[in-house]
């Protein structure tokens, strides 16, 4: 899936760019076990993919994660989806948004891509099992046209997963 979640798309800022170079930098130097940055000449937009960590329910299965950079990143938090596939996850819905508060009322400019990478496996891979949001349908429904999520107001109620 080509995410047609397309938040409005500005120049990054002076701040933005420098920050996300010297990310990537640090990527490319201590690269994170079980991602892979797809190499693009577009800095507001990386494609990552996911390797579900060995002795999860998601062991071995590869995804990609795309992230959209805002204007004033790191002041604001990229938008992060998964592409088709998404994976079966109590907090990932079909159209890849995910229900996960880092990525919207708990972002802090500390973090990084990285970070918000290391989180998502931290979700992934403390699943039990392996099924959509009981919301699913209406919550896709609701998403046409091209909605971020985050336009979305989460209900962030559940710390187990």
């Amino acid at each position: 899936m080509t995410s047609t979640s397309n938040p409005s798309r500005k120049t990054l800022s002076k701040i933005a760019c420098n920050r996300l170079q010297k990310e990537l930098v640090e990527w490319q130097v201590n690269p994170l076990s079980g991602f892979k940055h797809k190499a693009s000449d577009n800095l507001q937009r990386w494609v990552i993919e996911v390797v579900g960590a060995p002795g999860t329910l998601y062991a071995g299965e590869t995804y990609q994660l795309q992230v959209d950079f805002p204007e004033h990143y790191p002041m604001e938090a990229p938008q992060v989806i998964f592409l088709h596939p998404a994976p079966l996850h109590p907090h990932i819905y079909s159209n890849g948004h995910i229900c996960l508060d880092i990525l919207y009322d708990s972002w802090s400019p500390a973090m990084t891509v990285s970070s918000v990478c290391i989180s998502i496996l931290s979700m992934l891979s403390s699943s039990t099992s392996k099924q959509r949001p009981a919301d699913d349908d209406r919550y896709v429904r609701n998403c046409r046209n091209g909605r971020s999520p985050k336009e979305t107001k989460w209900w962030f109620h559940d710390d187990k997963v």
